[in-house]
């Protein structure tokens, strides 16, 4: 039995509350994130960590010392630094003559690996070079992509799933308009994804809708695609099951439209409108020679239902 699989015990208050923290939920915790840097790491992928651990904070954990490991040849040694520091996202950062300025991004399902992809940095600006104003931190940011590789191309597909998982931050269900200060914009053409970091900034306009310019903040990547670790399909699907605790339950006859508007049907059997009493008013109240006309017409339709068996015989 490995150190990973065996059970621990808890002999404190304190380590079954952190034991029970760490156990399967309906509704998970807010994922967190490791990054990690390689046994040869250069400048420039050094400070590409500190540059997303600022982004990320404060779900993330930064390691500062280096790690002689190569996630692609041997997962284990960062399946036990996720599990130990209970991250399900991971950035390994590296540099040598084969792959200069590289960046592994990748999550974790069941404390194994799931998704790994290998990005180069071509061209990089620091958060600190970029003379502006700062959002602070915890700040949830939007996400733009942009590109037709991201819904044609599996490994784009993939890729834009991972950094949706990466920077999405934790889960709200309302935001104001003044919350959104941070914009991501992912550009994924000629084969590299550009990635943009941007400052809302709110100017007056004349009206109440604040006229919206967009600031560059940093950092400032150009990335280019090189090796993928990708899930088979199976295990892709198995990941993103829900329980069925948190399944909305199928109602009968009930439907939607493409604008979200919920439609209801309701089956009734068919009703005599002519017996349906209205309400007594004066003016639709029938005149005399109306009832008149009515009663011979009621009379002449039975006289003609009592000689119709007569002409048959």
């Amino acid at each position: 039995m490995s150190e990973l699989d065996r059970v621990i015990k808890p002999k404190t208050r304190r380590a079954k509350r952190f034991l029970q923290h760490r156990e399967p939920k309906l509704t998970e915790n807010d994922k967190n994130a490791m990054l990690i840097k390689g046994g040869n790491a250069s400048m420039t992928v050094t400070q590409a960590l500190k540059d997303l651990h600022s982004l990320k904070k404060p779900y993330c954990v930064m390691y500062n010392k280096k790690n002689m490991t190569r996630p692609f040849e041997d997962q284990t040694s960062v399946e036990f630094f996720s599990k130990k520091a209970d991250c399900s996202l991971f950035v390994f950062g590296s540099h040598n003559k084969k792959r200069p300025n590289n960046l592994i991004f990748g999550r974790m399902f069941d404390c194994h690996v799931l998704d790994m992809i290998e990005l180069g940095v071509e061209k990089y600006v620091p958060l600190k070079d970029i003379k502006s104003s700062k959002c602070t931190e915890g700040t949830k940011p939007l996400l733009i992509f942009a590109g037709d590789a991201f819904e044609i191309n599996e490994d784009y597909r993939r890729m834009k799933s991972l950094l949706i998982d990466f920077f999405r931050g934790p889960a709200v269900s309302a935001i104001r308009l003044a919350g959104l200060e941070h914009v991501l914009h992912f550009t994924a053409v000629d084969g590299k994804i550009f990635m943009r970091s941007y400052k809302v900034l709110l100017k007056k306009s004349g009206c109440r809708t604040p006229r919206i310019e967009l600031e560059e903040m940093g950092p400032s990547f150009d990335f280019v695609m090189r090796r993928t670790h990708l899930a088979s399909d199976d295990l892709y699907k198995l990941s993103l099951r829900r329980p069925k605790a948190l399944q909305a339950k199928k109602k009968k006859n009930i439907s939607h439209d493409t604008f979200g508007t919920r439609y209801g049907r309701i089956h009734m059997q068919k009703q005599d409108l002519g017996k349906l009493q209205t309400r007594k008013v004066r003016a639709l109240k029938k005149r005399p020679a109306e009832k008149t006309s009515a009663a011979n017409e009621d009379g002449s339709s039975k006289r003609r239902k009592r000689e119709r068996p007569e002409q048959k015989s």
